[in-house]
């Protein structure tokens, strides 16, 4: 019976070291279940997960039926500005990486009258086609997506009399270029975007 005891617990060893070697080979697959990375924290090995991100939100209490009218609104031109932000910013950020490298002022002013050009060809008859809204909207999500404002844009671009000039235009079509994105106060257009980056909208 010690035998029959002494060669079971053999046995069994032997099959828990061949696990345990499969178990820490990384060239050797699971037999069944998944492989993780881990960290060692206090000597204990504790298993990393990656875990694609969750946005939780709450349903909007509406107080009445403009608001609800708002909400969809809202919704609407955000999902139509939205991608004009995400490519305006992505333009911008190419050229600020140009200009950091254009040291000459001449060279600097070709190229930012090449880079209007640019802008207008790729958005201009296209933005003619939004609605005061709507064009207030991109407004906000320019700053959101940029750091700075179309005022700034401008400014940065053509000068302070041009950025004023075009402030004052814009005012007389209801616009402000110094329009700023705050997440908080613009907590509808925010949960609108992330509706449109999950693609639930």
């Amino acid at each position: 019976m010690r035998y029959a005891y002494t060669y079971f617990v053999f046995l069994f060893a032997s099959g828990f070291v061949y696990s345990q070697t499969n178990a820490y080979d990384i060239t050797v697959p699971p037999e069944n279940g998944y492989r993780y990375h881990a960290e060692v924290l206090n000597g204990d090995t504790i298993p990393v997960v990656d875990l694609n991100e969750v946005a939780v939100y709450t349903n909007f209490i509406f107080k009445n039926r403009r608001h609800v009218e708002q909400w969809t609104r809202i919704k609407f031109n955000v999902k139509t500005t939205y991608p004009y932000a995400i490519l305006a910013a992505a333009k911008l950020k190419e050229y600020d990486r140009a200009l950091a490298q254009i040291h000459d002022e001449k060279t600097r002013k070709t190229f930012i009258k090449l880079c209007e050009k640019d802008l207008r060809k790729q958005f201009e008859g296209e933005l003619t086609n939004l609605t005061v809204s709507q064009g207030k909207m991109l407004m906000k999500l320019i700053d959101r997506e940029t750091g700075k404002t179309t005022y700034d844009i401008v400014k940065q671009m053509r000068g302070n009399f041009q950025a004023n000039m075009w402030q004052a235009v814009a005012v007389v079509f209801g616009h402000n270029m110094k329009s700023t994105y705050d997440p908080v106060e613009d907590i509808m257009i925010e949960r609108a975007i992330k509706l449109v980056e999950a693609g639930q909208f």
